[in-house]
């Protein structure tokens, strides 16, 4: 098994590139994974790490509803905002500046085959990296990224980072989009996650600072080491 991940830190960038990268780090762990299926052999497949920034862009899942997206064709154009249906898991959300966003591409066989222990472990990994700067993360049952208020009978719980997979013979990709000095405004034109009682939030907006995202990254990384037990090298 290989539980070396390639850590990339990719350039601000479109939605759209970002996700035909994905593909193409994607599709060959597929194929490869085939093809020592068929041949009997064990060519150990690689895992990458993209970290990024977006320009603004809305994406839903496969199993959002369009009426979660609250502006027209025509508004989105004006307001110069982007908007892609994928095939990541999920409804609705937003990207953009000042928000770190993840792709693990891993293949689950070099660490666990596990789809819901992964996307806990993700969860996990964000919750660790929130409390390094002094945030208390956590889980609400039966919705999936990292809340704060989280606790049974909270009154104002609200969503700092969001979660969405695909996988394919045990390969993920899409992943996770931490607010870190997340423009929280852009959230109002949709029905984040199609959820309508909860807020969301951002590390600024709890902190009442700015807060360098490479240090977010920095803690970030070394806490996907410590929960995946992966070893991160840097490209």
């Amino acid at each position: 098994m290989n539980k070396k991940v390639i850590v990339e830190n990719l350039p601000k960038m479109s939605y759209k590139d970002a996700w035909e990268y994905q593909e193409s780090l994607f599709e060959p762990i597929v194929k490869q994974k085939i093809a020592n299926k068929n041949d009997q052999t064990s060519i150990p497949t690689n895992n990458y790490l993209l970290l990024c920034e977006h320009q603004d862009v809305y994406t839903i899942g496969k199993s959002g509803k369009m009426e979660n997206l609250l502006l027209s064709t025509q508004e989105l154009i004006d307001k110069n905002i982007e908007f892609h249906k994928i095939n990541r898991g999920g409804d609705i959300t937003y990207h953009g500046l000042g928000q770190l966003v993840g792709y693990p591409i891993l293949d689950l066989d070099n660490f666990k085959p596990d789809i819901h222990l992964y996307m806990r472990n993700l969860e996990e990994v964000i919750i660790k990296t929130i409390a390094d700067f002094g945030l208390d993360g956590g889980r609400i049952e039966g919705l999936t990224g990292v809340w704060l208020g989280y606790t049974e009978g909270a009154e104002n719980p609200r969503k700092i980072c969001a979660a969405g997979v695909k996988a394919s013979r045990w390969v993920t990709m899409h992943g996770f989009a931490l607010n870190v000095n997340t423009d929280l405004g852009f959230f109002k034109n949709i029905v984040p996650c199609g959820i309508t009682d909860k807020a969301v939030t951002s590390m600024k907006q709890e902190l009442g600072k700015d807060i360098p995202l490479k240090e977010v990254e920095k803690s970030l990384i070394g806490h996907f080491e410590e929960v995946f037990g992966a070893k991160c090298l840097h490209n």
